[in-house]
């Protein structure tokens, strides 16, 4: 009768021993042996070393150690990203910025601490693979080893007798296990068959892959370039560093790498929900700009919108806000223009009330005919909720009712200090304000096309009918990002493999029995515990048998009498799907 079994999956030392090479290398993990410590000396401790170095536990340890690294950069300000948010983190906890200074707090990602984090882990990572990528590829070119002398002793297993001869049974195991995608030959009196090596396929592919994101990232970190820049519409911008407002990169980056191009802004539009618990939301929020790649490259049109940046080369334009810049024309006491000009402002809410400066920095005189610097304080509304509304906010971020507010000053600006100064700001140390008639400082309220007089004939200030707009845009340069992209895909693929395939061997032997009656055992090992491998033997048991039937069972063997003799094909193993 035949019999089908699923015993202990955890063979025995001396089971292990006897299994012999259709055991071994189910995986291509290396081997830990301990070290022989009293025999120990410098190589002995080095090579000692780098087996801890480059074990699993350590490359995980390190992963970890990796991962917490990174909490304080984003915790604590970053000197290579924000100065500012540094230095008031410093006025405001001066004995911890000194401690921080010393462990590289506010430049973790170029610390040396987390450097050598970073190495050990790219070095653990090799160490590991080297010689696992071997092994693997030496398992690939040989064959499934043969089967062990006692196929009943492994975790799953079935046995069953039956009229065709050895030659055939082998014949119909090696078409079978082939059909089942199994590597199969035949070795000796048996069928050794293998599949799965998918499996540490995917360790490997996730390995390397962490590799290639960790070189990505370096490469990216050290490369990479971020600038940003504010064009009001019908201006325009050329990637040089002098162009941007700001601009920030890696330690290896320099001018020359970066992306010749150049743009222009023709159009900003933007349409706001209008009512509703999302009033004020954007809609439509894009910007048409004309663009050219290299110096002498054709104009091209297109549409920069919310995180559909445009890319040219190895640099992506993002747009990232917005805001108005009123036209604002200054004259001097004689009526002569000496300001004409597109200034933007700052938003300071969702509703774009905004802030900003007017700077009059050559060419006035005042009455007297002598030479001054103008300056005013600008704060726009871009619709105005009214004087009963008691508040000078913007209730909504479109231009239904724009007004202007500005104050005045006039004496030394401080532009010829040498010192940079802000765009947005105004030094006042050397400047004094303009009076009213109750000599408090002269400020007026400004609809589109208003004029506002300056005192004593100083001149004028006109806020003009036509209110530009302007866009932030960001300039990105950071190679190696698809790279880890990829990388990352491979890994999330190679770990997926990892885990869900298993790697299994089959054997498959037939022989003679004592009675002149061939005896059919089969038997499966997988690389760990699992109900598919005797599921799986079970359902290759089934449909081998239908191809050499049982043949009556030896009476001796039998212990049911009752069981009618060769009728029952093997039982599947335990766990198996009947």
């Amino acid at each position: 009768m035949s019999k089908t079994t699923a015993s202990d999956p955890a063979p025995s030392a001396a089971e292990d021993q006897e299994l012999g090479d259709a055991g071994s290398q189910l995986s291509t993990a290396p081997r830990e042996d301990a070290p022989n410590l009293p025999a120990l000396g410098v190589i002995g401790w080095a090579r000692w070393f780098w087996r801890q170095l480059t074990s699993m536990r350590v490359a995980l340890l390190l992963l970890l150690l990796l991962s917490l690294g990174a909490i304080p950069g984003s915790l604590i300000p970053q000197s290579g990203s924000d100065e500012t948010k540094v230095a008031d983190f410093r006025k405001a906890h001066p004995a911890l910025s000194d401690v921080y200074d010393k462990i590289g707090m506010f430049h973790v990602y170029s610390s040396v601490w987390f450097s050598a984090i970073y190495i050990l882990l790219f070095v653990s990572l090799i160490g590991c693979i080297v010689p696992r990528t071997w092994q693997f590829v030496g398992q690939l070119r040989g064959l499934p080893p043969g089967a062990p002398r006692r196929l009943n002793r492994l975790p799953a297993h079935t046995t069953w007798r039956t009229t065709a001869e050895p030659e055939q049974v082998h014949e119909a195991a090696l078409a079978l296990l082939r059909k089942r995608r199994f590597r199969t030959h035949l070795t000796g009196d048996a069928v050794a068959a293998e599949k799965g090596y998918l499996r540490e396929l995917g360790n490997l592919v996730f390995h390397i892959a962490l590799i290639v994101m960790l070189v990505a990232f370096a490469w990216g970190q050290l490369y990479k370039s971020e600038g940003n820049k504010l064009v009001v519409e019908g201006d325009g911008f050329s990637n040089t560093l002098t162009q941007y407002d700001d601009f920030k990169s890696g330690n290896l980056f320099t001018s020359d790498d970066l992306v010749p191009f150049s743009f222009n802004l023709k159009k900003f539009t933007g349409t706001y929900e209008r009512t509703g618990p999302n009033k004020g939301t954007p809609r439509v929020y894009k910007a048409d700009i004309t663009y050219s790649s290299g110096a002498y490259g054709k104009d091209e049109s297109d549409t920069v919108e919310v995180n559909h940046p445009l890319e040219i080369g190895d640099s992506k334009v993002y747009l990232v806000s917005h805001g108005y810049a009123p036209v604002v024309t200054v004259r001097d006491a004689k009526g002569k223009v000496v300001f004409d000009d597109a200034v933007p402002l700052l938003p300071l809410d969702g509703n774009v009330t905004s802030s900003g400066v007017v700077k009059v920095l050559d060419g006035y005189r005042n009455a007297k005919g002598e030479k001054e610097q103008l300056g005013f304080n600008a704060f726009f509304v871009p619709t105005f909720g009214g004087h009963a509304s008691g508040t000078m906010l913007s209730q909504f971020p479109a231009l239904d009712n724009p007004l202007l507010a500005l104050s005045a000053y006039h004496g030394d600006l401080g532009a010829d200090s040498g010192i940079p100064q802000s765009v947005y700001q105004m030094d006042r140390s050397n400047m004094k304000e303009f009076k009213n008639s109750q000599g408090k400082l002269f400020k007026k309220l400004l609809k589109p096309g208003e004029t506002m007089k300056l005192p004593n004939g100083a001149g004028s200030v006109t806020f003009g009918k036509d209110i530009k707009e302007w866009a932030g845009f960001q300039v990105v340069q950071q190679p190696g990002s698809g790279w880890a992209l990829a990388g990352a895909l491979a890994a999330i693929g190679g770990l997926a493999a990892s885990l869900f395939i298993q790697r299994r061997r089959v054997w498959v032997r037939a022989v003679k029995g004592a009675d002149g009656v061939t005896v059919v055992e089969m038997a499966g090992l997988g690389r760990s515990e699992s109900a598919k491998v005797p599921e799986e033997l079970g359902h290759l048991a089934g449909d081998l048998y239908e191809q050499a039937t049982g043949a009556p069972d030896n009476p001796a063997d039998s212990p049911d009498t009752d069981q009618e003799p060769g009728t029952e094909p093997p039982v599947p193993a335990e766990g198996a799907e009947k």
